[in-house]
């Protein structure tokens, strides 16, 4: 009978599994049931069985580590995010969201919009977000900040956005490595433009850090139609690096004979 009153009450189900255990006991069992060794036993076992398997049920939300992952980013961070890749074919409307929304965040919030819309490959937003981080009083001048984003950029052929990064990375005095020269470097050799290469190949001669070959060897390979830039290229390289040895190609390949 208090099964079935308890069955007719509309109580969730995971409740009354938790309160099972003090429901009133089951009426009594025959003496040749009670006098068997599983009777006694028997509402005990079933009930811990029972229970065993809601405790270790799963509710569908995320585990512990996905959980404390998802929530790296806050929900203010999650809402410009969304807001900038929202307006981003408008330029009116986003520079609206970000007076009113991107300058608003907090240091750890700003950073975290940026490396996600980094993740995302939103490299113009993503920009637009370094543009205001640096206009904050905590903002301190960082190569690393500049060296994503260049990459980023001359990987995708905007060399032009590339470079304002870049003078303003040099107004800050700081030099790239040899990873964001070399991208760099490709990049202008695969837009077609030579001069602006060799203008960035007189700026990693400057840099206090020591020189690396693959930033001499794109510009090698990437000046073989400019021999005369080609060779003040080839020079500092045997200086550098005198027991290296360079391919020059026969010059009938490009009709220099």
């Amino acid at each position: 009978m208090s099964t079935r009153a308890i069955s007719r009450l509309k109580i969730p189900s995971l409740f009354l599994l938790k309160h099972l255990s003090v429901v009133s006991p089951l009426p009594k069992i025959s003496s040749n049931l009670a006098s068997s060794s599983c009777s006694s036993t028997w509402v005990p076992q079933f009930s811990r069985s029972f229970l065993g398997v809601v405790r270790f049920y799963h509710d569908g939300r995320p585990r512990g580590p996905l959980w404390r992952g998802k929530k790296l980013i806050g929900k203010e961070a999650i809402f410009v995010i969304l807001g900038l890749k929202r307006f981003k074919d408008d330029e009116e409307k986003l520079d609206k969201f970000v007076k009113t929304h991107v300058l608003r965040l907090l240091k750890m919030d700003l950073i975290a919009v940026l490396n996600e819309l980094e993740r995302q490959e939103e490299v113009s937003l993503a920009v637009k977000v370094f543009w205001v981080i640096q206009k904050q009083d905590w903002y301190q001048p960082d190569v690393y900040l500049y060296k994503d984003l260049i990459i980023a950029l001359a990987r995708r052929r905007k060399m032009d956005d590339a470079m304002k990064l870049w003078e303003s990375m040099r107004k800050e005095d700081l030099f790239p490595d040899c990873q964001t020269f070399t991208e760099v470097i490709r990049g202008f050799l695969r837009d077609g433009s030579p001069a602006d290469a060799m203008n960035i190949f007189e700026d990693m001669k400057k840099s206090p850090y020591p020189p690396e070959e693959l930033p001499f060897r794109i510009l090698l390979k990437g000046l073989l139609p400019h021999p005369l830039l080609r060779n003040r290229v080839k020079q500092d390289f045997e200086e550098i690096f005198p027991d290296r040895h360079i391919y020059d190609p026969p010059e009938e390949i490009f009709g220099l004979r």
